[in-house]
């Protein structure tokens, strides 16, 4: 297991929000945590990453336990983070946004550079020169996904992957994250666009009020509504 999440506790200050997460990915293998809003997913990835401290439980990413481990030192063991948000810097053009965060390194896949992300994402490439605040929701979008990769990540983790993008964006974005499953690259996805996610996704994990509620295949997630109309409608 690539990821391996026992019995994590978080939350800010004293008010907690995830009662005892026990999930995992495996190399290779797309994941989703689904929920409605407010449910925790978003803690859930901030806690992977060491922006929110865990009270309790184990978080070991690659054989090393991580929960305790600044984020930097989480970044250096191969996960790659797209935030809410996009976040990216908007004083600096595409190229530069991309080339500060290349990591040179590979984990058995051909790595990441500037060249094959602008390659990957050809808007990227159109717009290399254009500062951050000058780029489209959809461009941005590209963009965080493209610096997480020039980390040249083990794990990509993906906090609402598509949200506020207009529909042929999300299909753009859709389809690149099934060819970055094709070379083996373990994601961790969260979106609201189930039918795009049971496409991409191996697995699937519920959150409901911080605790996971439901786990299982696309299959099986599919052919059980009623996890559908009980925790991911609206």
């Amino acid at each position: 297991m690539l990821l391996d999440v026992r019995n994590l506790e978080a939350g800010y200050g004293h008010a907690k929000v995830l009662f005892g997460l026990t999930f995992g990915i495996g190399e290779g293998e797309v994941v989703t945590l689904l929920g409605r809003n407010g449910m925790g997913k978003t803690t859930t990835v901030r806690a992977l990453f060491g922006l929110v401290r865990a009270t309790a439980g184990e978080i070991t990413f690659a054989g090393k336990r991580s929960e305790r481990s600044p984020s930097y030192e989480i970044a250096r063991l191969g996960m790659g983070l797209v935030p809410e948000g996009r976040q990216i810097f908007p004083n600096l053009s595409v190229r530069e946004n991309l080339q500060m965060a290349f990591i040179d390194r590979t984990w058995g896949n051909e790595r990441w550079t500037f060249e094959r992300v602008i390659d990957f994402f050809p808007r990227l490439g159109e717009r290399r020169n254009n500062a951050g605040t000058q780029l489209s929701g959809g461009e941005q979008q590209m963009l965080a996904i493209g610096r997480a990769l020039m980390t040249n990540p083990r794990l990509l983790v993906l906090d609402e992957a598509t949200e506020g993008l207009a529909p042929v964006i999300r299909e753009e974005i859709w389809a690149r994250l099934n060819e970055l499953k094709k070379t083996g690259l373990s994601i961790l996805v969260i979106d609201k666009e189930l039918e795009a996610l049971c496409a991409l996704a191996d697995r699937h994990y519920v959150l409901e009020r911080g605790e996971i509620v439901w786990s299982g295949t696309t299959a099986q997630l599919m052919s059980d509504p009623s996890v559908q109309e009980t925790y991911l409608g609206v």
